[in-house]
């Protein structure tokens, strides 16, 4: 018993850790925007998040147009889907009304 009790202690903390490393986070898609985005768009992520409010950027981001949006910013970009939960939450978090500035 106690190593069943073991067992599935074990398994629930790895899957919680393993679980908790696939979120997407602002950091990352910052450094994908002055990666990969910068150069295209010709301005600073602060100009890019700065586009929408939180509430306007959640909204585009649910109806699955985020990489559309993201090209209407800024003309000529590709957003690779695996890209997109990243560069998301960058420009939610450094969103126009959130008071939080972007160090690139």
């Amino acid at each position: 018993m106690k190593n069943i009790m073991k067992m599935a202690i074990y398994s629930l903390l790895g899957i919680a850790i393993l679980s908790s490393m696939s979120f997407a986070s602002a950091p990352k898609g910052r450094m994908i925007y002055i990666k990969k985005m910068k150069a295209v768009c010709g301005f600073t992520g602060e100009k890019f998040t700065r586009k929408h409010t939180q509430d306007e950027w959640k909204e585009i981001y649910d109806a699955g147009s985020f990489s559309k949006e993201a090209a209407n910013i800024c003309p000529g970009l590709k957003l690779k889907p695996s890209f997109i939960n990243d560069v998301y939450d960058f420009a939610y978090i450094f969103a126009s009304d959130s008071g939080n500035v972007p160090s690139c």
